[in-house]
């Protein structure tokens, strides 16, 4: 079974050759992933690549393919829509609409051996730099707990609203940092920042 680490990893990894046709390099990894160091993702790469997830050529830079699966498509529900800009009202007075909209279709790669994984809309741009666009679908992992530097959904319950961000705790606040250098960071009591979901993946709007 996949860490959600590792799970992440792998999908930092399709979206990065999605998105720029060839493999990221070890250091853009730990820098998507908020791994500290490159001995860490390389750490991270040689048990997938010994479990069969991964392919790599050592003697060539950025050689790193994914092995294909061939895995019928899992279903998960898609809740709603999350704002990756400023935070944008929920449907409903309560922190998620727990009846789906609708359901999709997921790659069982992306949820294999996580539980509880639901799907929401991304409206904005301020995670573009984490690979995830206006019009995206991310999965979540329910969740009310997250390590400093994880990409997550939050409930801001002074404003009635949700957003996608990195959290940090940053000097008795909440850090809510946007993968965007055009957009500063926002800052929240804690007691204020609810957390209900970690990203584990992304379904980009060109994959629809």
């Amino acid at each position: 079974m996949l860490s959600t680490k590792r799970q992440e990893i792998i999908n930092f990894i399709a979206r990065f050759i999605e998105k720029k046709s060839y493999a990221p390099s070890v250091r853009e990894i730990a820098r998507g992933c908020n791994i500290k160091s490159p001995s860490m993702v390389q750490y991270h790469l040689n048990i997938l690549e010994h479990d069969g997830y991964i392919h790599r050529d050592r003697s060539i830079p950025r050689s790193i393919s994914l092995v294909e699966e061939k895995q019928a498509p899992t279903t998960v529900p898609l809740l709603g829509t999350i704002a990756a800009g400023e935070p944008i009202p929920v449907p409903s007075s309560e922190s998620w609409n727990t009846i789906p909209y609708e359901n999709v279709e997921v790659p069982s790669s992306l949820v294999q051996g996580l539980n509880n994984v639901f799907a929401l809309n991304v409206k904005g741009t301020s995670m573009i730099d984490a690979l995830i666009d206006d019009g995206d679908i991310i999965l979540l992992q329910q969740a009310e707990t997250a390590d400093d530097g994880e990409m997550v959904a939050v409930w801001l319950e002074s404003e009635s609203e949700t957003t996608l961000k990195r959290m940090y705790h940053d000097s008795g606040r909440i850090r809510l940092q946007p993968a965007n250098r055009q957009i500063k960071p926002f800052y929240y009591d804690p007691h204020d920042v609810k957390i209900q979901g970690r990203v584990v993946g992304v379904i980009r709007k060109s994959q629809k």
